[in-house]
C-alpha cells in the first residue's frame, strides 16, 4: 500500500464523522434522529457519499494490488469444493455398502433368532411327548397290574408311585 492511499484510509478511519459507523453498538435509527436534529442532513450525505466513493477506491486498489492471492484462494476454494463433492459421493457410497451389509446380517440374524425360538418350543414339545408316552405306559402297566390281582399289589404300588413322581 503506498504513502497516499494509506493516509487517505487512516484520514477516513480517523474522520469523526465515521467514527459512528465503526463502534460496535452503531444504530441506524440514533445516527437518522440525531442527523435529523442537528439539521445537516445534506451535509451529512455528502460527506458519507464521499466515504463511501473513498471506500470503494480503496477496495478497488486492494482487489488490484492482490489480484493474484484472491485468484488463487478462489481456485483453491474451487478445488476444495471438487474434494467436498468427491468426498460426499464416497460417503453416499460407503453408506450405501452399510446398507447392503447391514441387509445381509440383519435378516440371516432375524431368522436365527426366529429358528431359535421354534427350536426351544420344539424342545418343550418334545419333553412334554415324553412325559405324556410314560405317564401312558405307567398307566397301562398299572392297568396290567391291577387286573393280576393282590400277588401284582406291591408292584402297582411302585407304578402308582411312578405315575405320582411323572405328572
Amino acid at each position: 500500500m503506498d504513502g497516499s492511499r494509506e493516509a487517505s484510509t487512516n484520514s477516513l478511519l480517523n474522520d469523526e464523522c465515521y467514527a459512528d459507523f465503526l463502534t460496535e453498538d452503531f444504530d441506524v435509527k440514533t445516527y437518522t434522529a440525531q442527523a435529523i436534529h442537528h439539521a445537516v442532513i445534506a451535509e451529512q450525505l455528502a460527506k458519507l457519499a464521499q466515504g463511501i466513493s473513498q471506500l470503494d477506491k480503496e477496495l478497488h486498489s486492494q482487489v488490484v494490488a492482490r489480484h493474484e492471492e484472491l485468484l488463487a484462494q478462489a481456485t483453491g476454494i474451487e478445488s476444495l469444493e471438487g474434494v467436498l463433492q468427491m468426498m460426499q459421493t464416497r460417503i453416499a457410497a460407503l453408506q450405501g455398502a452399510v446398507d447392503r451389509i447391514r441387509t445381509k446380517i440383519v435378516d440371516p440374524y432375524n431368522k436365527i433368532v426366529a429358528r431359535t425360538a421354534q427350536l426351544a418350543r420344539l424342545q418343550v414339545a418334545c419333553d412334554l411327548l415324553r412325559r405324556i408316552i410314560r405317564i401312558l405306559y405307567l398307566s397301562k402297566r398299572l392297568q396290567g397290574q391291577l387286573q393280576g390281582g393282590s400277588r401284582e399289589i406291591t408292584k402297582a404300588a411302585q407304578s402308582l408311585n411312578e405315575l405320582a413322581l411323572s405328572a
